[in-house]
C-alpha cells in the first residue's frame, strides 16, 4: 500500500489553495481541480476565460458576483457531514469575485474547456438530488450536484458518503475510452476524475485501488483527509475504514458530460447479489444545513 503514489495528491499546509490538479501537473488533458480557504471578507477573484467551472461549498458561506449572476449563501453547512453542498456553475468567459462571509470558508471547484454556452445556474441542497445506490455493504449515498443533462459542456460533479466499512466505486468500473452503440450512444467516455477526500476525523481513511486489467497501472493508496486521488484510466474501487464515515468529491471532465462506465467484469455478477440497504443512510440531507 502506497500513501507515496504518484496518484495521491497530499494538501499543502501552507497555501489557502491546499490542493490542486491542474492538467499540467497531472499531465492529463481535460480535468482541473482545486480546494481553498477564505478568511472572512477575503475576494477570490477569477476569469473562467474558455473553461466552465463549478464551485462546491464545503463549509461556510460566501457572496458571488459577475455579471451574469450574483448569489449568496445563506445556510452553508459547517462541515461536509453536517449538510448538502451548494453547487454553483459558472460559464466560460466570466469575470467574478467570490468573497468569504464567514470567519472560514472552504470552498472546491473543478474547471476544464468548455466547447459552448450556458447560464450560470446556483443549485441549493433541497433542489439537489439524493440517490441511495447499491446494497448490502456496497451501500453509499450520491449527491448529484452537476449530473448527466445538467446544462454543461463536459464537466460532471458529484459528491459521495460511504459509511464505515463500506465499500463505494464498487463493483469497480472504468470510463478511459471511448465506446459507442451502433447508433451512437455512448457506452463509456473517455473521463479523467479526482476523489477528493474528508473524514470525520484526520487520522481516518480510505483504501482505493486504481487499476488496468494488463496491471500496466496497479496501485493501492490509503486516502486521508484533504487527500486527492487521480484516476487517469482503469477501474478505482474505494472501502472506508471501519469506524469513520468517507466523504469523497468527485470531478469529471472528458469526452462526454455523462456517467456512463464499464464494470469489471470479474465483479459484475455483484449488482444482482445485493439482498438490502444500508439503514446508516442517508448520513446527510439538506435539512442538516439549517441546524
Amino acid at each position: 500500500m502506497k500513501e507515496k503514489s504518484p496518484l495521491l495528491i497530499k494538501p499543502r499546509i501552507d497555501s489557502s489553495i491546499y490542493q490542486s490538479v491542474t492538467i499540467k501537473s497531472a499531465n492529463w488533458k481535460y480535468l482541473n481541480f482545486e480546494a481553498r480557504k477564505l478568511k472572512i471578507n477575503e475576494k477570490w477573484e477569477f476569469n473562467t476565460e474558455a473553461n466552465e467551472m463549478v464551485i462546491v461549498l464545503l463549509s461556510g458561506n460566501y457572496m458571488f458576483k459577475s455579471k451574469k449572476g450574483n448569489f449568496e449563501t445563506v445556510n452553508g453547512r459547517k462541515d461536509v457531514f453536517k449538510g448538502v453542498a451548494h453547487t454553483l456553475y459558472v460559464p466560460r468567459n466570466t469575470t467574478f469575485e467570490l468573497i468569504a462571509s464567514c470567519d472560514v470558508l472552504d470552498i472546491a471547484y473543478g474547471w476544464c474547456k468548455s466547447d459552448s454556452d450556458f447560464p450560470i445556474k446556483f443549485v441549493t441542497p433541497e433542489k439537489t438530488q439524493t440517490v441511495i445506490f447499491g446494497g448490502d455493504n456496497a451501500t453509499r449515498q450520491f449527491n448529484d450536484l452537476v449530473p448527466p443533462g445538467f446544462g454543461c459542456s463536459k464537466i460532471v460533479v458529484r459528491e459521495v458518503y460511504t459509511p464505515s466499512g463500506n465499500w463505494s466505486s464498487f463493483p469497480a468500473h472504468k470510463h478511459d475510452e471511448r465506446i459507442l452503440d451502433d447508433k451512437g450512444k455512448v457506452l463509456e467516455p473517455i473521463q479523467e476524475e479526482t476523489y477528493f477526500y474528508k473524514f470525520q476525523k484526520e487520522e481516518a481513511y480510505a483504501i482505493q485501488q486504481v487499476y488496468t486489467k494488463d496491471k500496466s497501472l496497479d496501485e493501492i493508496m490509503r486516502a486521508k483527509h484533504n487527500d486527492v486521488v487521480m484516476i487517469p484510466k482503469g477501474f478505482h474501487p474505494v472501502v472506508a475504514e471501519h469506524g469513520f464515515h468517507c466523504y469523497y468529491l468527485n470531478f469529471l471532465a472528458g469526452t462526454d458530460q455523462c456517467l456512463e462506465n464499464t464494470t469489471d467484469p470479474d465483479h459484475e455478477w455483484i449488482y444482482n447479489s445485493w439482498k438490502t440497504k444500508d439503514k446508516r443512510l442517508p448520513l446527510v440531507t439538506p435539512s442538516m444545513n439549517n441546524q
